[in-house]
């Protein structure tokens, strides 16, 4: 069973998870409003994406006994003033999750459960991913600046972004 501190971090992250996917959803919201449906697709899969991982938690805090405790969250930033903007707030995002599970981890490692070591070891795998995305996103932003037609090209690219929860 876990203890109290690990079972409150993991609380913790579930619900930060859970406003992931409403930053997110803000995000996707400002594309909308943009007349980016493509760009903004990203971003409502990147928030279902969020909500996935915070029901992981939520499932594996109920399989050790423990139960979720959902709480509210603050308000999302809703404006910005470029997509290379929203998507370094987005980068930046991830980079505070990734020291989130990081974290997380420490207390797993100094508790010795095992379990929740194992359990996690998916979500920083997951980090890197993101990271990765993000970053190679704000890049390609930066190279086209000005050149409309290859952002719109990547907001067609943007619009056949599905989510697939993975296999478990």
């Amino acid at each position: 069973m876990l203890n109290d501190s690990l079972s409150t971090a993991l609380n913790d992250q579930m619900n930060f998870e859970f406003y992931s996917s409403h930053v997110y959803l803000a995000m996707a919201a400002y594309c909308s409003g943009e007349s980016l449906d493509g760009f903004a697709n990203f971003y409502i899969v990147q928030a279902e994406e969020e909500r996935f991982h915070a029901m992981k938690i939520y499932k594996f805090l109920n399989d050790r006994g423990r139960r979720a405790v959902v709480i509210g969250m603050d308000n999302p930033q809703n404006d910005y003033k470029s997509m290379l903007d929203v998507f370094e707030h987005a980068y930046e995002h991830e980079q505070i999750v990734t020291k989130r599970i990081y974290d997380l981890s420490d207390i797993a490692m100094n508790e010795r459960e095992h379990a929740t070591i194992q359990f996690l070891k998916w979500f920083i795998d997951e980090q890197v991913e993101e990271e990765a995305m993000f970053d190679t996103i704000i890049n390609k932003l930066k190279r086209i600046d000005k050149d409309s037609n290859a952002f719109f090209m990547m907001d067609t690219e943007f619009a056949g972004r599905v989510f697939t929860p993975p296999a478990p």
